[in-house]
């Protein structure tokens, strides 16, 4: 097997334990609330204060990626989120979740800021789109095991046992990556400095991916958090068959969407320039019909279909989205052009999507609060019909 399969294999394992580390949290929620006594408010600025360090900690990580070998940083950052988790379970009040919770979100940050670049660096232009939708396959997988360990794990043994479970792999792959070769890097002479994210952000190709992404995080980020929280509240499912199926939909539906997207973008960018854009368009734009009448089902099977319909359509566009990305900056400063890009998604998206349900929740109810989620459909649309106006990539 040659380097590059070996490293695709180390970062996806990585990737897909970033995201069941993530998402375990979501399908505890109504265990956490229980147990410790919190509002939805509270439940919801435990998502948010992940995303606001995690997008804080990336323009850091962007800088030091140029710098220092990437196998490093990607090993401490495995075991840092993997530590992290592990606190979670430990933790006996809702402050001291929420410390590490924010330290979950330093370790992801670091990782996923360098491993695409650092990826897409060992295969040619043409590869990118279906290689980086592969890669990203870890998403729905990872959230869906996530939703599902979390789920069963809770509902059995407590929720505590389920953030531990799910650790113990991050720390056994996270001292692996530390052997990852990464020979381009150490011959590299000159390093990018900080002005360079003064040039990224007079990049308006690369800031429309930005924005109409942090759209999509929106949606994404909120109804992640919240699902399996609705499914027990209104379609009468416990804890545990909540994140069995919202798992069950991630897994398949988001596996469907990324890889038919990846080939899908692949496929136009041939003959059109501006094909990563539209991609994101008319997935954005599909997605609320069937997000309006998930919400408006009071059957399971309804809801279901509905919203593994809004799960295909949110996770196609996500190998067009990577590659657009590499497309439109060059390799000595892509890293902090990730990092950038994991800024802006995270400000505008899911920093702000979970903590606002949750707090509208309160005010109203979690259907209400998720049907005021949609109303940023309409500038993600724009942003992406501005964005496939140019001409170029």
């Amino acid at each position: 097997m040659n380097k590059s399969k070996i490293l695709f294999i180390v970062l996806f394992l990585l990737n897909l334990l970033n995201y069941i580390d993530r998402q375990v949290l979501y399908s505890v929620f109504p265990l956490l609330q229980t147990d410790l006594h919190l509002t939805d408010g509270q439940l919801g600025l435990l998502a948010s204060v992940f995303m606001g360090v995690y997008m804080c900690y990336a323009p850091l990580m962007g800088y030091l990626a140029d710098r220092l070998k990437r196998p490093m940083l990607i090993s401490a950052s495995a075991l840092l989120w993997s530590g992290a988790t592990l606190v979670c379970g430990a933790a006996r009040n809702f402050t001291t979740l929420l410390f590490a919770r924010g330290f979950t979100g330093v370790g992801e940050g670091g990782f996923t800021t360098i491993a695409q670049p650092f990826l897409a660096e060992k295969y040619p232009k043409e590869k990118h789109a279906f290689l980086l939708a592969l890669f990203g396959l870890a998403l729905p997988l990872g959230s869906a095991l996530g939703y599902v360990l979390g789920g069963w794990i809770g509902q059995t043994w407590g929720w505590r046992l389920a953030f531990m479970a799910v650790s113990i792999p991050g720390m056994v792959i996270g001292v692996l990556a530390w052997f990852l070769p990464d020979e381009k890097r150490a011959q590299q002479k000159k390093y990018p400095t900080w002005s360079s994210y003064k040039q990224l952000f007079k990049n308006r190709p690369f800031l429309s991916v930005c924005l109409a992404q942090a759209m999509i995080t929106f949606i994404m980020g909120g109804y992640s958090s919240w699902a399996p929280t609705y499914f027990v509240r209104y379609l009468n499912v416990d804890v545990a068959h909540a994140g069995t199926w919202f798992g069950v939909l991630v897994i398949v539906c988001g596996a469907l969407g990324t890889l038919a997207g990846g080939k899908l973008a692949q496929h136009l960018r041939k003959t059109d320039c501006n094909a990563y854009y539209r991609v994101m368009l008319w997935s954005l734009a599909g997605a609320l019909i069937p997000a309006l009448y998930g919400l408006s089902s009071t059957h399971l099977m309804g809801a279901l279909i509905s919203f593994g319909a809004v799960i295909v359509l949110l996770f196609l566009p996500t190998g067009a989205i990577a590659a657009a990305l590499v497309e439109t900056t060059t390799a000595p400063i892509r890293a902090m052009a990730f990092a950038v890009n994991i800024f802006i998604i995270h400000l505008l998206g899911d920093m702000l999507s979970p903590f606002a349900i949750g707090c509208l929740s309160d005010k109203w109810d979690l259907r209400g609060a998720l049907l005021a989620c949609l109303v940023v459909i309409v500038p993600g649309v724009y942003a992406c019909h501005a964005a496939s106006r140019r001409t170029t990539l």
